[in-house]
């Protein structure tokens, strides 16, 4: 036998449904799709037939070349390593070869349905009997006689294993075999004759006593072996069988093959491939059992941990490395020239670089020491499976997912009325949008059962609040909604206008007052409202409007019907009173319970570090009076208007300094606030009881006047400041501001992003200070200060705001036009402000949720919160620890609040509630290893975290409880790769208890389905995927060289043909020649396709196309024929190509004729004899006949008159290179005279210029002398023909120097029988043919894939013109010209199409696969190296067109050549592997490209499969993907009412109906939404797949549009179409935002930013349009480049629904092109806009940051390499190096995403770090001279 496995291949080859043996119905019923191999897949055009597989037919050929090759023992070992090379089921002893499935002693009829028996053909029935014949020859007994009974025993263990084989592809599960115990040697006399005995089959329970017998005919097809012999049966009489019995594969039988080229490959297969040629020869681990598609592979656990002690010493030795020197974009820091530095800091510069180098080989021995140790605990874990799990469990925490309190607080609100207290930034907000989409879900459900209309009210507490939260709402809800205050003229409103907003709406945004206010006209009653939502609901207390609602109208409604409430709020007290008691009274007035987390810190979704700081002021000074205040007070002390400013004025002298306080007149008394004071004198007048005289009046408004008059004359002195003096309190300016005018001048000292707020409690104060801040010696130039108050207006010269200008202000401050705000209260609540990372309370708070709130405004990253308090001063120490005090009083309160309203999440005592439960469970494996309670959450989380994904994902079980009658239930939710979804616990009577049920039960589910073993440690290994194990990126610059074709397969039909086809050759603009010429025809064995017309280039602008028409109808060959042709043809050769061969009329590939001149087009129906010139043919053949032999001695012409001699074709029969055109006899000459003046010269050693005759003689002196002319002969005046040019080749370059007229006799020459008509023409023949081959080969490609592709984008798919094509944007180097375009635009097209062809398939075939998944599988197919591989295999590399034209190189092989130079194309070509690859994805693209007209993909889909050799891609036309997608219960189940609504308002919005609503819903909701709440998955399958659709219309869309456009203008203006920031922009412009299912409170917050900074640069792009007097619809598209890069969800949810459309019209792709129509294209229209749209770089903003933000010179960005254990393609490690500190480090496939990845860690780590704290923690002491002299970027190595 072979070796082991054959018999199941071989058998399965003669059974496969695709040959000729039936299967018959009840068989075929019970193989599942799984069952059947990729070879069973028959396209639409398969013959009847199908052969072996190749794969398994080039291991018989390679069998059959080991056993005939004998050889010494290293050859055999050679060619049994071939052999296991070839399968991998060549493993293991003979025994076990022949002992398949363990079966003892079974045979191949064991393996083949009885329904075959009697269908097999009579070559088939041949090869199973040799088959059978070679297994029992192979046996593992030595001796070995025909059983007719069988041990009972044996027969139950064959039974028994029979009925379970291994999974194999190559057998159907469902077939159960068993040997029956029967002798049928002698059932009948026709059976074969091996061996000796056949056993009947028992399938699937069926008898079938007729199932092995296998009638032979009397005839046999080939000599059958001496069944009594020996030996085993030669694989060469196995091949023979094959081939006989019609099995063999097509390269064998010479047809077309009806699969794929290759053999589709399994995954498993695909990364063996990828894996193979490592580099390294590390062994590694291997896997348990892979998930999903990548292995199914199970080992032994010894041989699992015998690998792993491995690990940590060949880690150990790896070495470090510099990277390679030839990566793209990397800068060298070891190998820069000292030369190039500057010369006076050599030392320096050297030094630097010898400390940055050591501290990055310091840090990456550190990395090497953490890998060692992390592999050592993988090989622990492994070893002590359940003492380390539960140690584990011991000492780990169950990490605290914030969103877990978050969904119990959501459900919660569901239950009840709830008051949320929690912290600013915990995602109240979020909670209050998650409600109000539940109660809308509700309502939309009531009206569609004809139930009155309710809505819902937000209430907040102040205008802007109304603005700001409206804002928020619109930014994420999609039902109507509006907004309303008292400055609407609500007051005015009527119930009819009520009911209207009513009706319209589904909620309002609006002030208590509003609310109030129409409950108390009745123009709404609280029937009609389902949700009240409270903000800052700590206000509702006394007689708040808040209050008053709760108290006048929600006490005296029906309970049934009473509204659901939710509060929000930081802190339920807001004054200084009892916690408590303040906390029992809102919850009563709300008729509410306050819910709460133990520990509010864990619901900050930004990991802030945020630190509270104090800081402590010199004793103020006494307040005093200023002159200015003397004057003032003494003369306007009765003025009750300027009774505020002057109190102000005396007590800011102590608090500000007598600076300030004089300033304060200057506002006061301003212009506008002056008006403002006159306006209030006059309204105190008019409001006296008593009238007074109006003189009066007059006099107290000229008070006013004379006021701003004494102001106007002051002279006001500057502050008092010095920044080197100045520590303490200065002559005008207080202790307290001179200490924030220190931290402020040295923390804006160089140019930052930070943001700071500075709380006040007085408006005069923040004016005040914003002013100070503006002089020149108190700011800095990088603090932009501004200032923000309320918009109540108070006392007159209170400088209250505008809305509008808190709008603003918070604009300026969010866009970083300001970075400073002055701000009083109103910037501690509830309005929207960005995150600050500096929050000085420079007046210190007075209640604790003024302090709770302000320090909420600290979230950023590195934020710090400083406390100013003065020296000595009792009540701020009193106040700081009063309110700490109260925040533990607080917290406590909110910790004793009964359990059912507390959010517990994971933190608390298991141990104590699991005491309280004693019905829980315990679980025992065989191993000992117990399943708790307790055990169960550790055991859940540590197979979670098994599963794949990626390093920067941390994957946790997410629980969700709800209650049922008072008990809880608990749901587990697993990732999405997890093989099961999860599980729901039993009802438990606590929470905590729940949700050990639920991991319990889910447990107990992962045992059942083997996923955890009986160490109960996952049978999943974590491990990263096996793309980033395999080398799938291949060397662009690495070339090797390969073979290739010089010419076509047509060619090398030889024989003599007894029909030739024509193809009429012509220039479609002769005159282009300057030379009279005509057509010519070749004659070809085979008729040649129709191809494309291409352009010849003859210089001086001359252009010519040349057209061929290949006619239909042969000519039939005659003898005589044929002779005519070839001679004609040789003739060409020989005078105007100076090569004589042998005639040889087998071997020659073609012939010529020369064809009549055509006025006409003539099309392929013509007669082929019309058009051959037969008459010039003739003539060159009677010629030839006559002269042939010695065409020498032909002196007739010396009697032909002189009109002969004009227009001749000379040729030189001693000099190939000299050839002539005669213009006639010139009588002015005789050949004994002189050589005229300016005649062609003659080159080289013959040559001899004495008179005429020596001149036109080319023979060697010695020849010469041997030979007389006559010296009267004619002297002929002739014109040199110049070697031509390359006339594929575009570029004119300039003609040969010289004159072309000499003069010549005939004697020493050739006139040829030729005319010049067709010599004119046989001249442009070689470019010609050189086309035509390279059309022939490239189509010929197309063959070899079975792609059916135009002939000249075939061509242009294997054109490769340089060495570096394919290198976008690089100067071409070793340029081929003349080769026509290369495949540059194409691999840009294919590469696309394969990349959505590959997603479509991946999708449908793995429906349970997650994003992650989807990406690792189609890198494994689309990779360069599996193309490479896939296209070595086919010997792609020979079709490949590298080389152009060439003069020397286009003649026909295989000819004999007798005279003239040997000249052949180069048969090989250097390549490098990307080339290869993009080769492939060309032909992709030009299959795509052949039927665009038709928008027919079919042919690209084939493309893919025969280039991807993979069976996750097997479909051979676009409609077969849809037909691999089953739907998934969630898309049929019913929909709700707000699901079809949703899918309504998109159909709004871009007119396509969504036949699965629930479709339309999964593609709008976030992965951090929870399952349990819709029940359908999240949007990241789809967005995977819409983003691959986007992707290629785009492409389709620039490629079509921008023909002339190079792959590097197309890949820079696409990165725009799809880019994240763009498609956030159409994202908000189509309102999709508003439909997106979130749970992340930072996601919903940075929406709400960005929907309003998007929305604000579309209406100014608007308001510009109208200005410039166009439609606001005619604006810029381009507005959305200068705004912020969105939240990464918008972009998805764009790619997601563009998915979702696509699977719900059943794979319709014109769907996405029709989106892509209908809304993206507008914006690219004009793509110039987008030439310099590039994504801003990392390492551009590190640059920015640590050189101007910080003033650092002294860092780096150092990149080392790092060998892979696998032996894969090393890794760079970069790393950020600041003053010798390395502040982070990443690491990736190269040096470029390395720097990109650590510049990013970098940031974060460093962004919004105080200047002073960045200089202590790195010692930098760098001066401004030190970063103005590293502009150079030395050693910084940022250059990516």
């Amino acid at each position: 036998m072979p070796f082991p496995g054959y018999m199941q291949d071989l058998s399965q080859l003669i059974e496969d449904k695709d040959c000729l043996i039936p299967v018959s119905s009840s068989i075929e019923s019970k193989l599942s799709s799984s069952d059947l191999t990729s070879s069973a897949i028959a396209t639409r055009d398969s013959p009847t037939t199908t052969d072996l597989s190749s794969s398994i037919w080039d291991d018989l050929l390679l069998l059959n070349g080991a056993s005939s090759f004998t050889a010494a023992g290293d050859e055999k070992a050679r060619i049994e390593s071939e052999a296991r090379l070839t399968d991998p089921f060549t493993s293991g002893s003979l025994e076990q070869a022949n002992n398949i499935w363990d079966l003892p002693g079974a045979t191949l009829s064991q393996l083949i349905p009885p329904s075959h028996s009697n269908s097999l053909s009579v070559g088939q029935q041949q090869l199973l009997g040799l088959l059978m014949e070679t297994l029992q020859d192979t046996a593992p007994s030595p001796t070995q006689s025909p059983p007719t009974t069988m041990d009972p025993s044996i027969e139950d263990e064959i039974t028994s294993t029979a009925t379970s084989p291994p999974s194999s592809k190559h057998h159907p599960s469902a077939m159960n075999f068993q040997r029956e115990k029967s002798d049928l040697h002698a059932a009948s006399p026709m059976m074969l004759a091996t061996p000796s005995h056949i056993p009947t089959l028992q399938i699937n329970g069926v008898h079938n006593p007729s199932a092995a017998q296998v009638s032979i005919p009397p005839v046999a097809l080939f000599s059958m072996p001496d069944p009594n012999a020996d030996a085993p049966v030669p694989a060469s009489a196995i091949l023979k069988a094959a081939q006989d019995a019609g099995c063999a594969p097509a390269s064998a039988l010479n047809f077309t093959p009806t699969a794929t080229a290759l053999a589709t490959r399994t995954t498993e297969d695909v990364i063996a491939d990828l894996k193979r040629n490592k580099q390294y020869s590390f062994a590694s681990p291997e896997p348990k059992r892979r998930q999903g598609s990548y292995a199914n592979v199970q080992t032994s656990t010894t041989s699992e941990q015998g690998s792993s002690r491995q690990v940590p010493s060949e880690i150990a030795k790896l070495a470090i490395h510099g990277p390679d020197a030839e990566e793209e974009g990397f800068e060298h820091e070891e190998e820069e020239d000292d030369d190039t530095l500057p010369t006076s800091k050599p030392r320096k510069i050297t030094e630097r670089k010898r400390k940055l180098n050591a501290v990055a080989e310091a840090h990456m021995q550190k990395r090497l020491e953490s890998l060692t140790k992390e592999a050592t605990k993988s090989r622990v874990q492994d070893q002590q499976s359940t003492r380390w799990l539960v140690k584990q469990a011991e000492k780990r925490e169950i990490i605290s997912n914030p969103r877990e309190y978050q969904v119990e607080l959501f459900n919660r609100a569901v239950e009840k009325n709830i008051i949320a207290v929690l912290d600013t930034g915990s995602g109240k907000t979020l909670i209050a949008l998650l409600l109000l989409r539940h109660i809308f879900a509700q309502e939309l459900e009531d009206r569609a059962n004809k139930m009155g209309k309710r809505v819902s009210f937000f209430l907040v507490d102040s205008v802007q609040l109304v603005f700001q939260q409206y804002h928020v709402l619109e930014a994420n809800l999609d039902q109507p909604m509006d907004m309303f205050c008292g400055d609407m003229g609500v007051d005015l409103w009527n119930k009819t206008i009520w009911d209207k907003h009513i009706e319209k709406n589904m909620v309002i945004v609006c002030t208590a007052e509003v609310l109030r206010h129409s409950l108390h006209h009745s123009f709404i009653s609280m029937s009609q409202i389902n949700l009240l939502i409270f903000d800052e609901a700590h206000h509702a207390k006394k007689d708040h409007a808040y209050a008053r609602i709760i108290k006048d109208f929600y006490v005296h409604h029906d309970p049934a019907c009473r509204p659901k409430i939710f509060g929000m709020t930081a802190s339920p007290v807001d004054a200084r009173v009892d916690i408590r008691k303040a906390a029992f009274e809102l919850e009563a007035i709300l008729h509410s319970e306050i819910c709460t987390a133990i520990d509010t810190s864990l619901l900050q979704f930004a990991a802030s570090s945020k630190q509270e700081q104090v800081a402590k002021y010199d004793q103020l000074r006494p307040a005093q009076e200023t002159p200015l205040y003397t004057q003032m007070y003494e003369r306007f002390k009765t003025n009750s208007v300027l009774k505020k400013p002057l109190a102000f004025a005396y007590g800011a002298t102590k608090e500000l300094g007598s600076w300030c306080a004089d300033q304060v007149w200057l506002f006061c008394l301003a212009e506008e606030e002056t008006k403002k004071l006159q306006a209030k004198t006059e309204r105190k007048y008019h409001a006296k009881k008593v009238a007074a005289p109006l003189a009066l009046l007059e006099q107290e408004k000229s008070l006013i006047q004379e006021a701003k008059d004494i102001v106007k004359a002051h002279v006001f002195d500057p502050p008092d400041y010095n920044p080197a003096t100045t520590l303490k309190a200065s002559s005008n300016i207080s202790s307290k501001v001179v200490l924030l005018v220190r931290y402020l001048r040295e923390r804006f000292e160089r140019p930052t992003d930070d943001k700071c707020i500075v709380f006040v409690n007085q408006r005069y104060t923040a004016r005040l200070l914003a002013n100070l801040f503006m002089q020149p010696n108190i700011g800095t130039p990088h603090l932009k200060v501004g200032t923000l108050v309320g918009t109540r207006s108070g006392e007159a010269g209170d400088l209250n705001q505008s809305h509008r200008d808190q709008v603003l202000a918070m604009t300026n401050f969010r866009k970083g036009t300001v970075n400073c705000l002055f701000a009083t209260s109103v910037a501690e609540e509830g309005l929207d402000i960005p995150d600050c990372n500096l929050i000085v309370r420079f007046d210190l708070y007075s209640t604790l949720i003024q302090y709770i709130q302000s320090r909420g405004r600290a979230r950023h990253v590195n934020s710090r919160y400083i406390h100013m308090y003065e020296d000595g001063n009792a009540d701020h120490l009193q106040i700081m620890l009063e309110v700490r005090k109260n925040e533990k009083i607080l917290k406590t309160f909110c910790q004793s609040l009964p359990e059912d309203r507390l959010l517990m999440g994971n933190d608390y005592d298991m141990d104590h509630f699991l005491a309280k439960e004693k019905s829980h469970r315990v679980y025992k494996t065989s191993t000992g290893a117990k399943l708790t309670y307790k055990m169960s959450l550790m055991v859940l989380a540590n197979f979670v975290d098994s599963l794949e994904h990626s390093n920067d994902t941390n994957l946790q079980p997410e629980y969700v409880m709800t209650v049922q009658n008072k008990q809880f239930v608990c749901e587990v939710i697993l990732p999405l790769n997890s093989p099961i979804r999860g599980s729901v616990g039993r009802l438990c009577s606590t929470k905590q208890v729940a949700k050990c049920s639920a991991a319990f039960e889910t447990c107990l589910e992962l045992v059942k389905g083997k996923h955890l073993d009986e160490h109960l440690l996952p049978t999943f290994t974590k491990q990263l995927p096996a793309m980033r194990n395999a080398l799938l990126a291949v060397d662009s610059k690495k070339r090797e060289a390969y073979d290739m074709k010089t010419k076509p397969a047509l060619w090398s039909v030889g024989g003599v043909p007894d029909q030739l086809f024509v193809t009429v050759l012509k220039l479609a603009n002769p005159e282009a020649l300057v030379r009279p010429s005509q057509p010519l025809v070749l004659l070809t064995r085979s008729r040649l396709p129709q191809l494309p017309s291409f352009f010849l280039h003859f210089g001086g602008g001359r252009h010519s196309s040349v057209d061929w028409v290949s006619l239909q109808q042969p000519i039939t060959a005659t003898p005589e024929l044929v002779a005519k042709v070839n001679t004609f043809t040789l003739c060409i050769f020989h005078d105007v190509f100076s090569k004589e061969y042998e005639p040889d009329l087998a071997k020659m590939p073609y012939f010529l004729a020369p064809a009549l001149s055509l006025t006409s087009p003539i099309d392929g129906d013509v007669d082929p004899t019309s058009v051959v010139a037969w008459d010039d043919l003739q003539s060159v053949v009677d010629h030839e006949a006559k002269w042939g032999g010695n065409p020498w001695d032909n002196i007739s012409w010396k009697t032909e008159p002189d009109e002969f001699f004009k227009n001749k074709f000379i040729v030189d029969p001693y000099d190939g290179s000299r050839k002539l055109w005669t213009v006639g006899v010139t009588p002015d000459h005789v050949p004994t005279g002189p050589v005229p003046p300016n005649s062609a010269a003659r080159k080289g050693t013959r040559k001899n210029n004495d008179n005429i005759m020596e001149y036109s003689c080319s023979l060697w002196a010695k020849a010469r002398a041997r030979r007389t002319f006559d010296e009267t002969q004619r002297v002929v005046e002739a014109e040199l023909i110049s070697l031509r040019r390359n006339l594929l080749d575009e570029f004119d370059t300039p003609e040969e120097d010289g004159p072309k007229k000499c003069f010549v006799i005939l004697e020493p020459l050739k006139i040829s029988p030729l005319p010049t008509t067709v010599v004119a023409m046989a001249y442009v023949f070689p470019a010609i043919i050189h086309r035509l081959e390279s059309y022939l080969i490239a189509l010929e490609a197309c063959d070899l894939l079975n792609l059916k592709i135009s002939p000249d984008l075939a061509l242009e798919a294997c054109t490769k013109d340089s060495d570096n094509s394919g290198d976008h944007g690089s100067e071409q180097i070793n340029f081929q010209r003349g080769m026509g375009k290369n495949y540059e635009r194409l691999e840009f097209l294919g590469d696309c199409f394969l990349k959505m062809a590959t997603s479509i398939s991946l999708f449908g075939i793995h429906p349970e696969n997650d994003e992650y998944s989807y990406h690792v599988d189609r890198m494994l197919l689309i990779c360069n190296k599996n193309l490479k591989d896939n296209a070595m295999k086919l010997k792609l590399y020979e079709y490949i067109r590298s080389q152009s034209f060439s003069r020397r190189a286009w003649y026909p092989e295989g000819l004999v050549l007798k005279k003239g130079k040997t000249a052949t194309a180069p048969n090989t070509h250097k390549l490098g592997d990307k080339s290869i690859a993009d080769v492939c994805e060309a032909m992709i693209g030009a299959a795509l490209l052949t039927y665009h007209e038709t928008k027919n993909m079919d042919t690209a889909v084939r493309a893919v499969t025969e280039l991807v050799s993979s069976e996750n891609h097997e479909v051979t036309c676009f409609a077969d993907y849809y037909k691999l997608y089953k739907k998934p219960k969630y898309q049929i189940a019913p929909a709700t009412e707000m699901q079809r609504n949703l899918a309504w308002q998109l159909e709004q919005k871009h007119p396509y109906h969504f036949n699965y609503p629930r479709l339309a819903r999964s593609a709008f909701t976030h992965p951090s939404y929870p399952y349990s709440y819709e029940h359908v998955p999240s949007y990241q399958r789809l967005e995977f797949l819409g983003d691959s659709l986007l992707d290629m219309a785009c492409v389709n869309f620039l490629f079509h549009n921008f023909p002339d456009k190079d792959p590097q203008w197309l890949t820079e203006h696409k990165m725009a179409m799809v880019s994240n920031q763009f498609l956030g922009a159409l994202c908000v412009a189509l309102g999709f935002h508003t439909h997106l299912l979130l749970f992340n409170t930072g996601f919903q917050k940075q929406i709400s930013d960005y929907v309003t900074d998007i929305t604000e640069a579309r209406k100014q792009a608007e308001e510009d349009a109208v200005r410039a007097g166009k439609s606001p619809q005619d604006c810029n598209p381009d507005y959305w480049v200068s705004v912020r890069q969105p939240p990464k969800c918008l972009p998805d949810i764009v790619e997601a629904y563009i998915g979702a459309i696509f699977v719900d019209s059943e794979y319709n792709y014109g769907v996405a092109e029709e989106f892509f129509d209908r809304h993206i294209k507008w914006f690219f229209l004009d793509m110039s806009i987008y030439d310099s749209f590039a994504n801003k770089h990392p390492t551009t903003f590190l640059t920015k940051f640590l050189q101007i933000n910080m003033g650092c010179a002294d860092w780096s960005v150092m990149t080392r390499e790092m060998p892979n254990v696998d032996g894969s393609k090393p890794t760079i490690v970069a790393m950020v190096v600041v003053h010798g500190k390395v502040v982070a480090d990443a690491q990736a496939e190269s040096s470029r995403y390395a720097k990109v990845a650590a510049a990013k860690k970098a940031m974060n780590l460093l962004s919004g770090l105080p200047l002073t704290e960045f200089r202590d923690t790195y010692q930098c002491d760098c001066k401004p001279e030190d970063v103005d002299g590293s502009e150079d970027g030395e050693g910084h190595g940022t250059a990516v």
